[in-house]
């Protein structure tokens, strides 16, 4: 008999393990910290504080998940986001809004030309088998489990990311198209705690599509936390 499922166990591992900023995922204000490349990273912000993620190489997409820090069944929620904005586009000045409808962060500023992906879900295991991978290959469900495992919470599901910088417009016809980022070097994405939250990066791991860049060659991401 096949074991229960348990959303918050990555099928393989990674240095996102290794990765928390401290213990409890706290940052230092103002401190860049470092997403290396194809690894998640966790950290907790309080209300008030922007989150700002940069996309160093400017090639790299950043899947991004929030979860209410106080109780996790509470995340960022894209169709939700959907309904609340009547777009699939999230601009500056939107409100994140979670699977209970209210605001879990705030989209308070980007730099780049504001291309990101609110439709596609993380890769995971199942999705390189599919694309042709043989053996483990990293993945942002899993980057997501481990960043969360690394500052001791399990992850109770996993929501859609906010898939930050990532280029997959949705024709008229509903096809979608799997582009490179149109983002530049040290482009910058801010987003302000509404309510005690954990988020969560991942530089994701892509490298068998071009939507890291031509070079499908998957890049660090950095952040830090500001008052």
């Amino acid at each position: 008999m096949d074991k229960a499922f348990d959303p918050a166990v990555p099928d393989g591992r990674n240095a996102s393990l290794d990765s928390a900023i401290s213990p409890d995922g706290r940052p230092a204000t103002g401190e860049t910290y470092h997403v290396p490349a194809r690894c998640g990273v966790a950290v907790a912000l309080t209300p008030g504080q922007s989150l700002v993620i940069v996309n160093t190489h400017g090639t790299q997409v950043c899947d991004f998940w929030a979860f209410n820090a106080d109780d996790l069944d509470e995340h960022l929620s894209m169709e939700h986001l959907h309904t609340q904005l009547g777009s699939i586009y999230p601009r500056p000045g939107d409100p994140l809004v979670s699977n209970r409808r209210r605001a879990l962060l705030s989209f308070e500023a980007d730099t780049s030309p504001g291309v990101h992906d609110t439709v596609i879900a993380s890769c995971d295991h199942h999705r390189y088998q599919q694309l042709g991978c043989s053996e483990y290959h990293d993945n942002c469900t899993d980057n997501l489990r481990m960043a969360l495992i690394a500052i001791g919470r399990k992850a109770p599901a996993i929501p859609a990311p906010f898939n930050i910088w990532m280029n997959t417009p949705v024709a008229a016809d509903g096809s979608v198209a799997w582009l490179p980022t149109v983002a530049k070097p040290g482009d910058e994405v801010v987003l302000r705690a509404e309510i005690p939250c954990l988020a969560a990066m991942s530089a994701c791991p892509q490298d068998l599509m071009p939507i890291n860049g031509e070079s499908c060659l998957p890049q660090e991401l950095h952040f830090r936390v500001e008052d």
